[in-house]
């Protein structure tokens, strides 16, 4: 069996260290851009608001309905102009990015002309690259709960929007724990996806510059 030298064995294990540490330190740098609320924020043309999940009567989530309350005020506070709702609809009879449009109309009573639905934000990812790509979006506030914001950001900034985050953390969610763990491993996929292996997302031509609305 081939021996290595001790100092060779030393740099690998620390490339293995910096390799674990960088994706979090490049998340969490972010955390410098997160508000607690709009007051202390400029405003911009356009928030982001991350699908969460539908419960099984199709409507929000907890976590989804807290990013919607957030958005809508945001939009109330004149913060921003107009709301991209961004979520999944890949399946029959699952429409996040619609639920939340009526959800923001109908509860939240913000026009129907002031929401764009990206019906392709299947992960953190797609959302940023379409909101970029398709919808034109080169400055953002990303509206989710904090601790899904380091990462949002990161990714969204790594793929050309300049963003700032407010937080939706307005209750103790039942699944915190588990949310905060699946962050985790979540850093590490934005890691490839950012650096190493542009995933597969659902692409198309430009609808809007939502920028220049």
């Amino acid at each position: 069996m081939k021996k290595y030298p001790r100092q060779f064995l030393r740099y690998i294990v620390v490339f293995l260290m910096i390799l674990a540490i960088l994706p979090f330190g490049l998340a969490m740098k972010e955390k410098k851009k997160i508000y607690q609320s709009g007051e202390d924020i400029k405003p911009q043309s356009v928030g982001i608001v991350f699908g969460a999940g539908l419960t099984p009567q199709n409507t929000p989530s907890d976590v989804l309905m807290d990013r919607l309350r957030v958005g809508a005020q945001l939009y109330h506070q004149r913060k921003i102009s107009s709301v991209l709702v961004s979520g999944d609809n890949r399946f029959e009879q699952y429409n996040e990015p619609e639920v939340m449009k009526q959800t923001l109309v109908q509860t939240f009573l913000i026009p129907e002309k002031d929401i764009y639905a990206d019906f392709g934000g299947r992960r953190t990812f797609d959302t940023c690259k379409r909101a970029h790509d398709l919808w034109g979006i080169e400055h953002a506030v990303l509206i989710s709960q904090e601790f899904h914001l380091p990462r949002a950001i990161w990714t969204c900034e790594t793929l050309g929007i300049e963003s700032i985050g407010v937080s939706a953390t307005l209750q103790p969610y039942i699944k915190e724990t588990l949310f905060k763990l699946r962050e985790t491993a979540a850093i590490y996929n934005a890691f490839l996806d950012l650096y190493l292996v542009t995933p597969s997302y659902l692409d198309g031509p430009f609808i809007k510059d939502l920028d220049e609305k």
